[in-house]
């Protein structure tokens, strides 16, 4: 198991945990909606570091990201699985044809 799954099961794991001492559940008791909101905070902040070109902070908004992502995806009941599972949909199709086919 890597990173990114020990990540998906701790998240999956707080999903129920009292929101006084974890900070994935207290992100996934206020809603879809303020997990999306993080989400797109640090994907901002990621995006500022990459157009700084500063490699060490781009690395930590990176993993915010995927943190934020997984946390955003448990607030809507999907999982790292369901993502990957699309990901190897998609595998092999070029991108200009897999865009033109969601038209």
């Amino acid at each position: 198991m890597n990173a990114l799954d020990r990540l998906a099961a701790t998240i999956d794991a707080r999903k129920n945990a009292d929101p006084e001492s974890s900070w994935t559940s207290k992100l996934l008791s206020q809603g879809p909606e303020k997990a999306a909101e993080k989400f797109g905070e640090e994907a901002i902040e990621a995006v500022i570091e990459a157009v700084r070109g500063d490699k060490e902070r781009l690395t930590a908004e990176a993993a915010d990201v995927l943190y934020h992502l997984l946390v955003m995806l448990a607030a809507h009941d999907l999982t790292l699985s369901d993502v990957l599972d699309e990901l190897e949909r998609r595998e092999g199709v070029s991108g200009i044809d897999e865009k033109a086919a969601r038209s």
